[in-house]
């Protein structure tokens, strides 16, 4: 890959990151039931402290993908320092989407009242994304494990 479309990777990677942590911090403050509460008691309510618990595996992910991209720009793609950050993207998408399902578990079961067709709509949607991305990590790993393990093969022929 060229060096400027790599940059261009590892850019859009940070402004993900970066603007789901604005979202992240802005959102509880602007949510129906936290209108009128203090700073302490927003941000100590158990769902959005489970959100913030469960983004962990988010923020892990998009690191371990800027890493790869730094692998790719140094030509260190077919290492075991790749199939590793592979390997790790796909945990950690297949432990966000078990979150997600967990959280609609919670809102279908005990927020009782409230409509939550929204939620759960959205949850799907997030929960097929992460199965979707923990799928194609699993076959890129698959992938460049067989390369890794040809490539060292050849290297000892030689």
């Amino acid at each position: 890959m060229k060096r400027g479309s790599i940059i261009f990777l590892k850019v859009v990677i940070a402004l993900i990151g970066i603007l789901t942590l604005a979202g992240m911090i802005r959102f509880p403050l602007t949510e129906g039931r936290a209108v009128n509460l203090d700073l302490f008691s927003i941000y100590s309510d158990p769902f959005i402290l489970y959100g913030y618990l469960a983004s962990i595996a988010f923020f892990v992910a998009l690191y371990q993908a800027f890493k790869l991209l730094g692998y790719i720009g140094e030509n260190k793609v077919f290492s075991l320092n790749s199939v590793k950050a592979l390997r790790t993207i796909k945990y950690c998408a297949v432990i966000l989407g078990a979150s997600i399902i967990l959280a609609i578990l919670y809102i279908r079961l005990f927020a009782g009242g409230d409509d939550s067709a929204g939620p759960t709509a959205i949850g799907i949607l997030a929960t097929f994304i992460s199965i979707v991305v923990a799928t194609v990590a699993a076959v890129f790993e698959k992938l460049l494990q067989s390369a890794v393990d040809i490539k060292s093969e050849n290297d000892l022929t030689v």
